[in-house]
């Protein structure tokens, strides 16, 4: 099993990124995948996440109308598009997956994960 993430990078203020979490070795389309990131001295914490096939999702307020997630079962890929970033957004953003939907806001449920990728909002 592996997640791949992807697509970050340095960006001013106010910039966009759009971040890529493919799978491979799972039936992608049972299960939930969030994006979660960590900053230098902080817990892991649940930015944005969509269920299996329905297309439903959730996002924590501070990126509620600047961050957009999307999925694609049949690339079996997740994407998170970012706008309006925020020095506040800098983080390592890691991909992660689980099953069924009830364990999407509960972080040590995650039963894989993918290596991150480090996004730096900088002027």
């Amino acid at each position: 099993v592996q997640l791949q993430a992807s697509g970050g990078g340095l960006v001013q203020p106010g910039g966009s990124l759009r971040l890529s979490c493919a799978a491979s070795g799972i039936t992608f389309d049972v299960y939930v995948i969030a994006w979660f990131r960590q900053a230098p001295g902080k817990k892991r914490e649940g930015v944005s996440c969509i269920s299996s096939s329905d297309g439903t999702t959730v996002y924590r307020d501070s990126v509620k109308g600047r961050f957009t997630i999307s999925r694609d079962n049949a690339k079996n890929t997740v994407d998170l598009l970012m706008n309006s970033l925020k020095l506040e957004d800098t983080a390592v953003y890691y991909c992660g997956a689980v099953a069924p939907w009830r364990y999407a806001r509960i972080r040590d449920k995650y039963n894989f994960w993918g290596q991150g990728t480090l996004v730096t909002v900088s002027s």
